[in-house]
């Protein structure tokens, strides 16, 4: 008889009752792999429909967005990447209180990134609105779409930051490991944004 069976009324082995399992310290991270891959597909979709309809342009975009905010959101995001991997690495040597900090400094590197995407909104609404032709559209739709991605990630964040513990004993869920595993995803598809919206187009010339 296995550890984890349990026994019927005739005293015959039968399969074990979910709460006997052992914990499956995997179950969230493979959760938010699957959001990730999800959500990377939603992305993949707009890229596809930004290179589809400006393959039908002979100049796409006429103007090329300005760079000097898109490189310092770049900067900022790269940056609270770095602040979250390296709160993960204090978390794992039981450093929790730096790991903390951190953590809350990635949240207000999110946050600027947020009020300076706002800035950069702003300058470009001056020359280019949604709805002024499909270019604007598709523009404000992914930029935009990626700044809910961002909140989403602060949300997480948060959420793991006003925990009791950062790696709480009774819960098979590694809170930090996972809000960073998507944290690390937008910020991977904001360097394909800046790639693709910003730099590309001053290339093909």
């Amino acid at each position: 008889m296995t550890a984890s069976a349990v026994l019927d009324d005739r005293g015959e082995e039968t399969a074990p009752r979910i709460d006997a399992l052992p914990p499956d310290e995997s179950r969230g991270t493979m959760g938010m792999k699957l959001v990730i891959v999800t959500e990377a597909l939603l992305f993949l979709t707009l890229f596809f429909a930004y290179f589809y309809i400006g393959h039908r342009h002979p100049i796409w975009p006429d103007e090329p967005p300005k760079l000097r905010l898109a490189l310092a959101l770049l900067a900022i995001l790269l940056v609270s990447s770095g602040t979250l991997q390296l709160s993960e690495q204090l978390l794992g040597k039981g450093r929790r209180l730096a790991a903390r900090l951190l953590l809350l400094l990635t949240l207000v590197l999110g946050l600027g990134f947020v009020a300076l995407q706002t800035l950069e909104y702003r300058n470009h609404l001056r020359e280019l609105r949604p709805t002024d032709d499909v270019y604007g559209s598709l523009f404000y739709v992914i930029t935009s779409f990626h700044g809910l991605h961002v909140v989403a990630g602060l949300l997480m964040l948060g959420f793991v930051a006003v925990l009791p513990s950062l790696t709480p004993s009774h819960s098979p869920h590694r809170p930090l490991h996972n809000a960073a595993l998507y944290w690390h995803f937008v910020d991977v598809i904001w360097i394909l944004v800046v790639g693709i919206l910003y730099l590309l187009p001053r290339w093909v010339r």
